[in-house]
């Protein structure tokens, strides 16, 4: 072999040898790589390890909040119809009524639980009204009537320094607010009233036309649905009116013991 091969030769091989610490090297950076990016993943599965943890935690303590607000809610109902023992269970029953009808209007499942809340404290504002105007068989004195209409005001009042999820105290406000502006206590009319409280206005209706009252025998279904019917569009909101007639007449709804 001559010396030029040999020298070509032995270029090669330096060339060779290069390359081979190259890709050597290439190689180890590699492994380096994939060792860190092993523990960037084992990391990273830590991580959501501890995510999943602790969005199983916030779940419990949502529920266990949920539970608390509830019973609170229930304590609060529970105190007033002790207030006024003559209506215990009205505000309990007018909540199912309300849930029944914004179902059938397609409200979900959290306006729905809004609504049973509106339902068990729509009334709260009667603590302030004297015990004996409540229980008071015969017919009210103008401003006896007057004192009962204020329980409206007051129960926003008192439910207004809570922060609800949804509008607990504008719904006890209004839910004696009539289509025509003829309610109280501010009059409002039409679409100024809260749908839920135009539920509201329907379902206490019912229910308290149907029940036993101090100064009145119950009246029945019937006569209570008539009621709502001759006042639809007029007094109450004419889909709610409708939807509610439908629950009783068609679909059997009835009014909880």
């Amino acid at each position: 072999m001559s010396n030029i091969q040999n020298d070509e030769l032995s270029a090669a091989l330096g060339r060779l040898a290069i390359a081979n610490k190259k890709l050597l090297f290439q190689n180890q950076e590699k492994e380096k790589r994939a060792a860190e990016l092993v523990l960037a993943n084992k990391e990273l599965a830590f991580q959501n390890n501890e995510k999943e943890k602790r969005a199983a935690e916030l779940v419990i303590i949502n529920e266990e909040l949920h539970d608390a607000l509830m019973n609170t809610v229930r304590v609060a109902m529970v105190l007033s119809e002790m207030r006024d023992p003559y209506t215990a269970g009205h505000e309990r029953r007018v909540a199912e009524i309300a849930v029944a009808i914004c179902i059938d209007l397609g409200f979900d499942k959290n306006r729905q639980e809004g609504m049973r809340v509106a339902g068990y404290l729509h009334d709260v504002g009667k603590i302030k009204v004297p015990a004996e105007i409540l229980s008071k068989p015969g017919k009210l004195t103008e401003n006896e009537y007057n004192l009962i209409k204020e329980h409206a005001q007051s129960g926003y009042e008192v439910l207004n320094r809570v922060s609800f999820p949804w509008p607990i105290a504008e719904v006890a406000l209004q839910h004696h607010e009539r289509m025509d502006g003829s309610g109280y206590p501010q009059q409002l009319k039409g679409d100024s009233i809260l749908i839920e409280a135009r539920i509201m206005a329907v379902a206490d209706t019912v229910e308290a036309m149907s029940s036993h009252r101090p100064y009145r025998a119950g009246l029945g279904i019937e006569k209570a649905l008539a009621e709502i019917e001759q006042g639809r569009g007029t007094a109450y909101d004419m889909n709610v009116v409708d939807v509610c007639l439908k629950l009783f007449r068609e679909k059997g709804f009835e009014i909880p013991d």
